[in-house]
């Protein structure tokens, strides 16, 4: 039985994010987060038609993101970070990002030759100003699912993460450490809308649900303030909400006694649109080149970004 672990939380300001598909590389077994809204109906797609195809010559890597889901991708007033880091501007306005995800497309774009042009968009609409030809790829810490599959391509993991939950120091739930422990509780859950996340809110028997946010950082505000009981998130997610926020404990539930179905949450991909398959495979390769297929150097980049945020400093 795997012991639990919890972690005192010191922030309640964060943001988070998923999505996948593939470009012809080998199947994934799992995903990051959860169902952003599917590709735009057929007149979004006619209109974007011609904006949404890349040109041959571009020698831009335009990416969507939420600049407001810590650690993966913020937002920030400088262009570098504590440690030095460059952020990237973001397109159209005077502030910059940075995160997990933005370091990743840095490198991407250093080993395709491109530029990097990123992207501020609310998560609710990543998938269909992509379609509309706004950018050409997400990179948001996203997860792959079966859902998204049927209308992106998606890459490789870029990232594998787990998933916890997040309650109030103090509160009546900070030493549950099973999923059954909140059966018949009547606890109130919440998590961000339009992720992979909502459905699990229905294993716990007798919760309370329907108080769902556009944000982590929302979530992280409802279960500090007493409006909620119980968030279902990912881990770096909460580890990030944990720098400004000490009302928060996090908990890995028992493996043996814990969500099921929640595969699609771990994997986290790339997302281009479904016809751009030169594109996805572009990514793919630059990913193998730069061996961003190990977890090691994954968790090295993640643990550093975390300290990099503007809260954690």
């Amino acid at each position: 039985m795997k012991r639990r672990r919890i972690l005192t939380v010191m922030a309640a300001g964060m943001m988070a994010a998923s999505l996948l598909g593939g470009c012809g590389a080998k199947p994934v077994q799992t995903a990051g987060e959860g169902s952003v809204q599917a590709a735009g109906d057929e007149t979004a797609k006619a209109a974007g038609d011609e904006s949404a195809q890349p040109d041959e010559e571009s020698k831009v890597l335009r990416v969507g993101m939420e600049c407001a889901y810590a650690p993966f991708n913020w937002t920030q007033e400088t262009d570098t970070t504590p440690d030095g880091s460059v952020a990237a501007p973001i397109y159209g306005s005077d502030y910059y990002a940075y995160g997990y995800d933005v370091a990743v497309a840095q490198m991407l774009a250093e080993e395709m030759g491109m530029e990097l042009e990123i992207h501020k968009v609310e998560w609710s609409s990543i998938g269909i100003s992509m379609d509309a030809g706004d950018y050409d790829c997400i990179i948001a810490g996203m997860g792959r699912t079966a859902e998204r599959e049927m209308s992106y391509g998606f890459t490789e993991p870029y990232y594998y993460r787990d998933n916890c939950i997040v309650v109030k120091k103090g509160g009546s739930y900070e030493n549950v450490s099973k999923l059954s422990d909140l059966a018949g509780t009547g606890c109130r859950v919440t998590t961000q809308l339009g992720t992979g996340w909502v459905p699990l809110l229905d294993q716990i028997e007798g919760a309370q649900t329907g108080a769902n946010y556009e944000t982590t950082s929302e979530c992280f505000m409802a279960i500090s303030n007493g409006t909620a009981d119980i968030c279902i998130v990912d881990l770096p997610t909460a580890q990030s909400a944990a720098l400004t926020n000490d009302d928060l404990v996090i908990i890995t539930l028992d493996e043996s006694d814990t969500f099921t179905g929640d595969d699609e949450m771990v994997n986290v991909c790339i997302a281009t649109r479904k016809d751009d398959t030169k594109l996805c495979g572009r990514i793919q390769t630059a990913l193998d080149s730069i061996g961003w297929n190990d977890k090691a150097k994954m968790d090295e980049l993640m643990s550093r970004v975390i300290t990099q945020q503007p809260a954690a400093n």
